[in-house]
């Protein structure tokens, strides 16, 4: 039934915008982050303030560090005392996720089974077979890490490097430096591990599909922006630039 729903919403906008299925993936797309917005916006400043809070977070994290469910306690305290729900993320995620799914079944079985009086090429590409060119799945790649990388600051280290520096020995001065180290070895690999999942991924789903993904995060990072600024993208293009700039004078 949900399918038959997006299908014939699908078929509504192509009507109404050049018989271009394409266009009419991109205009649904957009209506449906617009209807989410009151579930989105809310989890963001969510995030941003669990951000704003990371200082407070490494104070308990260096008094109550060494009891895990205490710390756990005194951290859901804090939270609650600044009327934030850390679980309050899931839903939206939950929302798309299961977007998701309906828009790959749309282009999978119900585009592909049925007769359809709009074009399904869009910039040369045939939405329900994916892109040989590898241009939608590398856009999706890349807007995934601009996006990660947005949102990158509310997973800070310090904490660990901090506490290292308080500790007594040089054993628990060693633990705490391993914790930091990797922390950020995880925090860099997750960065760039999902934009590469994604980039795969979308080589082998419907080019449809992928251009659902790409004006989806694309909006994510407008929000974002919104919210928070750039976030660790700015720091992570100056980085890049540095790296860029020693290389050529080398």
């Amino acid at each position: 039934m949900i399918n038959q729903f997006f299908v014939s919403l699908l078929n509504f906008f192509a009507h109404n915008l050049f018989n271009s299925y394409g266009l009419a993936i991109i205009s649904v797309t957009a209506l449906i982050r617009l209807v989410l917005i009151p579930l989105t916006i809310p989890t963001l400043k969510s995030q941003k303030k669990i951000q704003l809070l990371k200082p407070e977070i490494d104070k308990l994290k260096k008094q109550y560090g060494h009891d895990k469910k205490l710390f756990q306690q005194k951290q859901l305290e804090l939270y609650q005392h600044h009327q934030i729900n850390p679980a309050a993320g899931c839903l939206p995620q939950l929302v798309q996720i299961g977007l998701f799914i309906v828009f790959y079944r749309v282009l999978v079985t119900s585009l592909g089974s049925e007769s359809i009086p709009y074009s399904m090429i869009f910039l040369g590409l045939d939405l329900t077979k994916p892109d040989s060119t590898f241009v939608l799945p590398f856009l999706a790649g890349i807007t995934q890490l601009i996006l990660a990388l947005m949102i990158r600051p509310g997973a800070d280290t310090q904490a660990e490097h901090q506490l290292a520096q308080k500790t007594k020995t040089q054993k628990d001065d060693k633990q705490a430096d391993d914790m930091e180290h990797m922390a950020q070895t995880m925090q860099s690999q997750m960065t760039f591990l999902m934009p590469a999942m994604t980039f795969f991924l979308a080589r082998s789903f419907p080019s449809g599909l992928a251009l659902y993904w790409v004006i989806s995060t694309g909006f994510s990072i407008v929000q974002q922006y919104f919210v928070s600024g750039l976030g660790g993208l700015l720091p992570a293009f100056n980085r890049v630039y540095s790296i860029l700039k020693r290389s050529n004078n080398d």
